[in-house]
């Protein structure tokens, strides 16, 4: 099915968010896939959509469905592969507590015009679109008062933007002790854009991305390590990769309002500790790795990384197979 495939995960009914994306999917020629878990309710229904049970997930015959850890939200990856097999132009990943604006199904572009950033470092994307403090979860914490280059300092550049982060408003992607301690909710400004080029780190999330088939490899979330890190880890390496390329990862306004599902605070918290402690060295120790470029050489790159996640001791010993699984159902799904 060759339309631009909308992927999300839930364990609730069809929620208001949930109707209004299966309705968008439907009207813009967008098809959307439900993952489900264990908690899912077994009688799921919501027109426009396709929901994907445990046990359709495990009839799809991928290697990847049968070897993923239950109740995990790296369970997604199951919705990317099918996507990928259905040779969708666009994969486009949000969660189920993510209004869409009318924003949301505009036509995307993977060539754009825009402002860059490159050699920059850690770099908080966060204020060229809020005038304020704020961070994007994963960001270093002795590197959240720092400023970026102004941005009526960065050339304008024609880039090649396979990976595009959305903002969300509302209650946007940052980390425990930001909602802890800083108000929300947050407007980000919509009149901008921003793509980081070579040497300039920032994290992106899962929450309102969109990918180009030549990335499509770049999606995988790890199942090995703390939940609050699997997308935030997967961005530091695709990041990585994705400079060997010269592709840059564009960040452009919220087309997403977040009405943020319960979550105990300290519980993220503590699950997002080993990014507070690891994520300048893990963006050292990738750059320090001998990737390669080509799209063709992804896969070889996605295991170098995590061989080198997983010698850290920041992935469990299951991870380096479950990759070769999602690689393998990469390969012979096209």
């Amino acid at each position: 099915m060759n339309v631009p495939h909308l992927i999300i995960t839930s364990i609730y009914r069809p929620n208001p968010i949930m109707q209004a994306l299966a309705q968008g999917a439907s009207s813009n020629g967008w098809k959307l896939i439900i993952v489900g878990d264990t908690a899912s309710p077994v009688d799921f229904q919501l027109p426009g959509a396709q929901f994907l049970s445990i046990d359709a997930q495990k009839s799809t015959g991928l290697r990847f469905a049968e070897a993923c850890p239950l109740r995990h939200y790296a369970r997604k990856n199951i919705g990317y592969l099918l996507a990928a097999q259905q040779q969708a132009p666009l994969i486009i990943e949000t969660d189920d507590d993510n209004m869409p604006k009318p924003a949301f199904f505009k036509e995307r572009g993977r060539h754009q015009i825009a402002p860059v950033a490159r050699g920059t470092g850690w770099t908080n994307v966060y204020r060229y679109f809020y005038d304020g403090v704020l961070w994007p979860r994963g960001l270093p914490l002795d590197e959240i008062k720092n400023a970026p280059p102004e941005y009526e300092t960065l050339e304008n550049t024609s880039v090649d933007c396979p990976i595009q982060q959305g903002l969300a408003d509302n209650n946007p992607d940052v980390d425990a002790i930001y909602r802890l301690a800083l108000p929300l909710p947050i407007q980000f400004s919509d009149s901008r854009q921003v793509a980081l080029g070579l040497e300039s780190w920032c994290p992106f999330n899962s929450q309102n991305t969109t990918w180009w088939p030549d990335a499509y490899p770049l999606l995988y979330l790890p199942a090995y390590c703390s939940f609050r890190m699997t997308d935030i880890w997967r961005s530091l390496i695709a990041q990585r990769i994705a400079w060997e390329n010269n592709w840059h990862i564009l960040f452009h306004e919220a087309t997403v309002a977040q009405d943020r599902n319960d979550h105990d605070l300290m519980k993220d918290f503590l699950d997002e500790i080993p990014g507070y402690l690891n994520n300048r060295r893990i963006a050292e120790t990738l750059m320090s790795l001998p990737i390669k470029p080509s799209v063709e050489a992804v896969p070889d790159n996605l295991r170098l990384s995590y061989e080198a996640l997983s010698k850290m001791g920041l992935v469990g010993s299951g991870e380096l197979a479950l990759l070769e699984a999602w690689l393998e159902d990469l390969r012979t799904g096209k």
